[in-house]
């Protein structure tokens, strides 16, 4: 029987495995931030345990830092502590960080790819739940807890039961303005947000085949929303042209040799998964949520559906909508563009096709906000910073900025909120504010109109 490739990614790593319980595996890559390092440093330093492998650690500031002044110290002393913190424990374990100020900074996963840190093949983890964004490229990379961080500290390795597989399949063609999040909203709206619990999830068919790394990479990151430890997409073609030429990629034969590697990784023809779904890509549209789960979705020309759970009901209550409502131009107040979903510079570009030669809304506050130095310099590059600007839109400097409101970007309770983020919990941008997740395309038509609007009507 053949191997899926979840299967031989974790098979080339398992160091040992235990008797009737977990796998030791082996850990190629750790990202680590601000957030979820300190108390894990501390626990190695109470053991007087040294860090293994410094080498195989990248850091990087992103969750609580400022969007706007980074030059300047940070005001709010818990963020200003942990960044301090970040930045005194990696000189003393001799990790590479590329903290504020460094032209290598931004989101954790965003800066991974972009630099070519990420590599097919590859197991990856950090202490985020987003780190599956990885796996784009065919890698296992999943997030971890502190305890679990200083476990991967100490050994380079993690004691981890094997999650069974899942294949998700999409064929047939997008419609225009249906875009990669669109996709992963809709399968997500129709499995529920606890359908991959035990599961690592690939997917597979024409629409991932023909989708750009960035696109593949907005899929992955919310696979941990339906439940699923992390999401795969085969490598291929386009993947080697995306990591070729990347900082930290390899170069001259050794590409050659990755590369023949990494074309053996695919799943074979004869491998079974352990649960299969199947869509057709035809069915999907724009996609917007309704609730305070991004399960709770439909798209932008549907009813809010019928539902007597009680649940359902308080997350209607949340959101003042009810069942069968209709979003479609409903008003907003704010949008943002960016997170580890969507900051990369094709969601900038997607964004700003629509927005060009408009003005936003005089009521919306519209945010965009890069997911990193790279991308912020790519913005400027292309021009596409004067249509923002031009538009009425304002230009933050790269974080994670209003995707979590653990920094000063909250939205104001009770208000909506298009977002390009990936959860649209209670008072997850702020305390009271009300997520509607969407695609950027999506979100910068509601900030010129407004409203919720179809973007495939206009």
């Amino acid at each position: 029987m053949g191997k899926t490739l979840f299967e031989k990614v974790w098979d080339n790593h398992v160091v040992d495995q235990l008797e009737n319980g977990p796998d030791i595996l082996y850990i190629d890559k750790h990202l680590i931030h601000e957030v979820t390092s300190p108390q894990a440093f501390s626990a190695l330093k109470e053991r007087n345990v040294p860090v293994f492998r410094p080498q195989q650690i990248v850091a990087t500031a992103d969750h609580n830092v400022p969007t706007l002044n980074q030059h300047l110290p940070i005001t709010d002393e818990l963020s200003r502590n942990q960044v301090a913190k970040l930045r005194q424990n990696c000189e003393e374990h001799n990790i590479e960080l590329y903290g504020l100020g460094h032209p290598y900074q931004g989101i954790v996963h965003v800066i991974g790819p972009e630099l070519g840190i990420t590599q097919p093949g590859m197991t990856m983890v950090c202490g985020d739940s987003h780190t599956s964004t990885h796996g784009a490229f065919g890698s296992i990379a999943f997030g971890i807890g502190t305890s679990q961080v200083a476990q991967v500290f100490a050994s380079q390795c993690l004691l981890v039961g094997k999650p069974k597989s899942m294949r998700i399949v999409v064929n047939g063609e997008l419609k225009p303005g249906v875009h990669p999040k669109d996709v992963i909203l809709y399968i997500i709206s129709k499995l529920g947000t606890d359908s991959g619990t035990g599961y690592f999830a690939e997917y597979a068919g024409s629409v991932f085949e023909n989708m750009t790394m960035e696109g593949r990479m907005t899929v992955c990151n919310m696979s941990i929303e339906m439940g699923a430890r992390g999401g795969m997409i085969a490598p291929d073609e386009t993947t080697y042209e995306y990591v070729k030429g990347k900082e930290f990629a390899p170069k001259g034969k050794e590409l050659e040799t990755k590369i023949s590697h990494w074309k053996t990784l695919p799943t074979d023809d004869d491998a079974v998964f352990d649960k299969e779904y199947t869509f057709d890509a035809a069915d999907i549209g724009p996609m917007i949520t309704y609730g305070t789960n991004p399960g709770m979705g439909i798209r932008v020309d549907e009813q809010i559906p019928t539902n007597e759970n009680e649940s359902y009901q308080k997350a209607l209550d949340y959101m003042g909508f009810s069942q069968g409502d209709s979003l479609h131009k409903l008003p907003i107040n704010y949008v943002f563009i960016g997170s580890c979903t969507n900051s990369r510079i094709e969601d900038f570009r997607a964004a700003s096709k629509y927005i060009k030669g408009k003005k936003k809304a005089s009521n919306v506050n519209a945010l965009i906000v890069p997911g990193s130095q790279q991308v912020a310099k790519q913005i400027q590059a292309e021009g596409l910073h004067k249509i923002f600007e031009a538009a009425g839109f304002e230009i933050r400097q790269p974080g994670c900025s209003a995707c979590l409101a653990m920094n000063d970007d909250k939205i104001p309770a009770g208000e909506y909120c298009v977002s390009t983020s990936n959860r649209n919990f209670e008072g997850r941008q702020g305390p009271g504010a009300r997520t509607i997740l969407a695609s950027p395309m999506t979100a910068a038509a509601a900030a010129i109109e407004g409203k919720i609007v179809d973007i495939t009507q206009l």
